[in-house]
């Protein structure tokens, strides 16, 4: 049973890396707001690539290859001293995410919002894990349902089946990197609510415009 509950929380916390989740947030929301922005395929598919690239791939082959020079034990960075540079590494493709979102490709507000969450997330996480191991994959996760909060406010909709699937989702990434002994539950906690707070939060500042 032990067994069977390390190998399901790898294969989740591997599934939730979180890298990931601007590229999730992304491809969900622009099948969420097909309907109100009918723009063509390409701009959705350039969009969710170009996130792919800044927030997922170009940061975890830093990583990786910081990992390969030994200068961090693995992808996962358990040792939080290890972390702080992946951390900035991986704010500057953020950034350079949001500006292209936002500037170039002309997102709808609320994901220029999210986005702009994402990136001050990632740096708060980089400046707490200075003194306190915070948790980035439930700090991803609380930015993923933050997005769909946002989501939700900006066109007045309530996408039940979204919310409980991203929930039941966030819980059980918390039950495995508990499990794994990753982290503790403050942390997670801490984690969950960092993320939340910054997406949900920076999204109210283009709805206000």
């Amino acid at each position: 049973m032990n067994k069977t509950l390390d190998i399901a929380s790898k294969i989740l916390s591997a599934v939730c890396y979180p890298l990931w989740m601007p590229t999730y947030g992304m491809a969900l929301f622009c099948g969420a707001v097909q309907q109100t922005f009918p723009l063509p395929f390409s701009y959705w598919l350039v969009s969710v690539g170009t996130t792919f690239l800044l927030t997922g791939l170009l940061p975890l082959s830093l990583i990786w290859y910081q990992v390969k020079k030994g200068a961090i034990q693995d992808i996962y960075i358990n040792n939080r001293e290890e972390r702080t540079m992946a951390y900035i590494e991986a704010a500057m493709g953020f950034a350079f995410w949001w500006y292209l979102i936002t500037y170039i490709l002309h997102a709808p507000s609320f994901l220029c919002g999210v986005a702009l969450g994402a990136t001050v997330a990632i740096v708060a996480v980089a400046v707490i894990n200075k003194f306190w191991k915070i948790s980035a994959h439930l700090t991803g996760m609380g930015g993923l349902l933050g997005g769909v909060m946002a989501y939700a406010l900006a066109y007045s909709v309530f996408p039940i089946g979204l919310l409980i699937t991203v929930c039941v989702l966030t819980l059980l990434v918390m039950y495995a990197r508990l499990w794994l002994k990753a982290h503790t539950d403050w942390q997670v906690i801490a984690g969950l609510a960092l993320g939340m707070a910054c997406t949900l939060g920076a999204s109210v500042i283009p709805l206000g415009k």
